[in-house]
């Protein structure tokens, strides 16, 4: 498949819609929030990178969203924020960017998987009720496992995630149906679908008589892109009770590469987020 796309890296337009669409909510959730007194909030983001956006391995002068998050003060900032990241070189940056922030003692940046993050989130919402998150995962291709997003059930948390359904999954579906063995356990893991269901999900299978017997047809589906999105939508649903449409992200050929979806267990949340959605699409 090729080396996975490093989401700290800078994307095109899309790369600046998806980070709008966050803080926009984030807005609106905060707001919100500032209604309930009793409330704490958390933002938490697994994927936080060095607090700039890069090209070709270089920052340039766009913020990224753990720093464009932090600028959200009115009517109240979030009371934690926890960002995430794996790569040494970023986290030392976040650190250095943040270093002086008014917010500093609330911040928490730590060196580790994501996907162990999620589960340690998980468990302090279960242990502090009166807390509420707003998680935002933009992951280097197809690191997150659903395992990890499974444990987030029953919670008071928001979910945005950028599913790499173009460039992730459709790309390790080959067209003959024969997916090496590496790539087939980075499908179960990230759909949280068996082999044998990704198989029925994303192939038709026929027969061909020929004067050896009969020989097995498989023929990857031509929608497989969008199927990819509606499964891992489904998928959301067995976790959370309200689920966003999706707002899609497509290269300058116009191709998918990404479908950006946010899920709650809160309806009115997931209505905001829709007309945040609605509101890019009109731009």
């Amino acid at each position: 498949m090729g080396k996975e796309l490093n989401m700290n890296q800078f994307g095109g337009s899309w790369t600046e819609e998806k980070m709008d669409i966050v803080i926009k909510y984030a807005s609106a959730y905060l707001t919100i929030m500032n209604k309930q007194g009793w409330v704490k909030t958390i933002y938490f983001d697994g994927f936080a990178g060095s607090g700039f956006i890069e090209s070709a391995g270089e920052p340039i002068n766009i913020k990224g969203t753990a720093l464009r998050i932090l600028e959200l003060s009115e009517p109240r900032p979030f009371d934690i924020y926890h960002f995430v990241e794996l790569v040494e070189e970023h986290v030392e940056d976040l650190e250095t960017n943040l270093k002086k922030h008014p917010f500093r003692e609330n911040i928490f940046i730590v060196r580790r998987d994501c996907n162990e993050k999620m589960v340690d989130l998980a468990k302090y919402l279960k242990n502090n009720p009166n807390f509420r998150a707003l998680v935002y995962i933009d992951p280097y291709g197809m690191s997150v496992n659903w395992s990890s997003v499974a444990s987030l059930k029953n919670l008071g948390i928001d979910l945005w995630i950028l599913v790499p359904t173009g460039i992730g999954v459709n790309r390790m579906l080959t067209r003959d149906g024969i997916i090496f063995e590496p790539w087939m356990q980075k499908l179960e893991n990230f759909l949280g679908y068996t082999r044998e269901e990704i198989m029925e999900h994303f192939y038709k299978f026929s027969t061909q008589q020929t004067l050896f017997g009969e020989d097995t047809i498989i023929q990857k589906e031509k929608n497989a892109v969008l199927l990819a999105s509606e499964l891992y939508t489904r998928k959301l649903n067995e976790v959370f009770s309200h689920v966003s449409k999706s707002f899609v992200l497509r290269n300058i050929q116009n191709a998918i590469m990404y479908h950006f979806i946010m899920a709650s267990n809160n309806r009115n949340a997931v209505k905001i987020a829709n007309d945040v959605i609605d509101s890019k699409y009109k731009l």
